[in-house]
């Protein structure tokens, strides 16, 4: 039996950080791989079949609607033949690239860290079993992540459908789709080939797309969609799911009303489910939450000591960068730090075009804590850089404490906002009011000035105001 001081089962974002972290602090370590994810090797699902292949995707597909929609005047538009297979190439060797050089090399570079390509089980509390070899290590962090959820419905056993994952690898456009989910991975995907050429229809459960996020987010957003030629279907039941001539026809119920809705091809974005089923969590005890997922504490330690959770495994929400974030914290934690994370403090997005991104709370939730809530939306048309890149679509939302003026909760709407999001991160996780972005100098003219701007909308009426108002 071989044995490590650490032992890490999954090979993804948190399993990588967890690695990098274990190897500074000097702790023997095995990275024990395979990944229940069809497609997910070396790296996880983000680099592999996630954000680095989804996001070139929507990069060239935002270039081709750039060139249909003819965005700027005195130029010729002409967007030629579209290559959609050499398209798919250069994304599947962008992968391979960050494959090797982000992942294979960078763990051949950690000196402490041994890696294992095999299924691991945890046989014991401090026992795992990796394919023939049998390990012991002082301490585990499970960082499997989780993979595309199908509910049942019937007919979906007997139909092909996509997942984020396969939908990725079609060499060719289909000429129509039916995207099942109204949330970011759905709309993201359900964009993107609609941006290639793709008739595309969403159907979403609830009464709007992403409807955790703030309404004025999410109902601006849903109409950029359906301008850009989206059909979009909210509160929908689906009942069944057939091939009907080499096609896939799907049976809902729309607003109560029966409709059948056909299309060449079925992405089902319906949600993520947790790899979990070979970790042998019954033989140890650890407690996991109605639909699979690792229950863990702030420390991001499980009900049994010395065993540890990071990750997508362990449920909402499932990003990349706090995946990894959380597997650095749980190996600190697990050698002596008592370091805690704030979900408050993280931001997310959806990379439709425009973005969406927000952090901190919602006007929904500071309601509820305080019974009182100060809030302000301001329209990106007010953003003189957007009038002058001739896209004003989108707004900015504040949510603050109205009586100290503490900036709680930022919600963005519009051009590049997945990247103007960050200067609110600090914000809310400094606890800065609006007045301490106010005193803050912006470059004009620039897309994050419509932060400033969006805090000294409490105070003014923008519209009143001068490009150079301090």
């Amino acid at each position: 039996m071989e044995k490590f001081d650490y032992a890490i089962i999954g090979q993804g974002a948190a399993a990588f950080a967890a690695a990098i972290k274990a190897n500074e602090l000097g702790k023997s370590t095995i990275m024990i791989g395979k990944n229940a994810t069809e497609g997910a090797t070396l790296g996880g699902t983000c680099v592999n079949v996630g954000c680095v292949p989804s996001k070139r995707m929507i990069t060239v597909a935002r270039f081709v609607r750039e060139l249909r929609t003819k965005r700027f005047g005195g130029l010729d538009y002409k967007l030629g033949i579209l290559k959609y297979n050499e398209i798919v190439q250069e994304k599947d060797d962008l992968i391979k690239e960050f494959h090797e050089s982000k992942y294979a090399d960078v763990i051949d570079s950690l000196e402490k860290v041994t890696y294992l390509n095999e299924f691991g089980s945890i046989e014991g509390v401090n026992r795992i079993k990796a394919g023939s070899k049998e390990i012991e290590a002082d301490r585990i962090l499970i960082a499997t992540g989780a993979r595309s959820f199908v509910p049942k419905v019937q007919g979906m056993d007997k139909v092909k459908y996509l997942d984020n994952e396969s939908a990725l690898s079609l060499k060719e456009l289909p000429e129509s789709m039916i995207v099942v989910g109204g949330r970011a991975i759905g709309l993201e995907f359900a964009q993107m080939f609609s941006m290639f050429g793709t008739k595309v229809t969403v159907l979403q459960r609830s009464q709007t797309i992403l409807p955790n996020w703030e309404p004025t987010v999410s109902k601006h957003l849903e109409k950029y969609l359906r301008e850009d030629g989206i059909e979009i279907k909210t509160n929908v039941e689906i009942k069944s799911v057939a091939d009907s001539n080499g096609k896939t026809e799907v049976k809902a119920l729309v607003n109560g009303k029966e409709e059948n809705i056909v299309a060449d091809k079925l992405l089902m974005a319906t949600g993520r489910t947790p790899n979990t089923e070979k970790l042998g969590l019954k033989n140890v005890g650890v407690e996991t939450d109605e639909k699979g997922f690792i229950k863990i504490d702030r420390t991001l330690q499980t009900n049994v000591k010395g065993i540890y959770a990071a990750g997508d495994v362990t449920g909402n929400p499932m990003l990349e960068t706090l995946a990894a974030k959380e597997g650095n914290i749980a190996t600190q934690n697990m050698f002596g730090s008592k370091k805690l994370i704030d979900l408050n403090e993280v931001p997310s997005a959806v990379f439709t075009e425009p973005e969406a991104a927000m952090v901190g709370r919602t006007e929904e939730q500071v309601i509820k804590d305080l019974n009182n809530c100060g809030c302000n939306a301001l329209p990106m048309a007010f953003v003189p850089k957007s009038k002058i890149i001739s896209d004003t679509r989108g707004v900015i939302k504040i949510v603050i404490n109205p009586k100290t003026h503490e900036i709680l909760g930022v919600h963005m709407l519009g051009h590049g906002a997945a990247d103007l999001i960050h200067e609110a991160v600090m914000a809310v996780k400094f606890h800065l009011k609006l007045e301490d972005v106010i005193d803050t100098v912006h470059v004009f003219p620039t897309m994050s000035e419509g932060f400033k701007l969006a805090c000294q909308s409490f105070f003014a009426d923008i519209s009143k105001q001068s490009c150079c108002t301090v």
